[in-house]
């Protein structure tokens, strides 16, 4: 009981100072201007950044970012496929051992000595 006492005084002295930061931050964040960036303009930057950055690099000029995508997000999807069978294999054990298929032959067998005493 005393331990519920203080986790409810640590999340009110927490609420209460997340409440005391808001109050005086607010009002200055409203005061902010808005930013007028847009999706596209920063995808721009990003792409002139790394246009830039591999100007140096032998080759370069024949780089194409969407094979490199292609090729990135085939690397995900194999990697994402065999986390799946994984998981699906991690699965199908859970159930059969869930169902009684796990269990060793003495088992199935003192259950068939079980059954044939009735």
């Amino acid at each position: 009981m005393s331990l519920e006492i203080i986790f409810i005084i640590f999340l009110l002295a927490s609420l209460s100072g997340i409440g005391f930061i808001l109050f005086r931050k607010v009002p200055i964040l409203l005061e902010l201007p808005q930013s007028s960036f847009q999706k596209e303009q920063i995808i721009s930057n990003i792409k002139k950044e790394i246009q830039r950055g591999l100007k140096i690099i032998p080759g370069s000029k024949k780089f194409d970012y969407e094979l490199y995508l292609q090729k990135i997000l085939s690397k995900v999807r194999v990697l994402t496929l065999k986390t799946e069978s994984q998981t699906e294999s991690w699965l199908e054990k859970l159930r059969r051992r869930r169902n009684g298929h796990a269990h060793n032959a003495a088992y199935w067998e003192e259950l068939k000595k079980a059954k044939e005493g009735k």
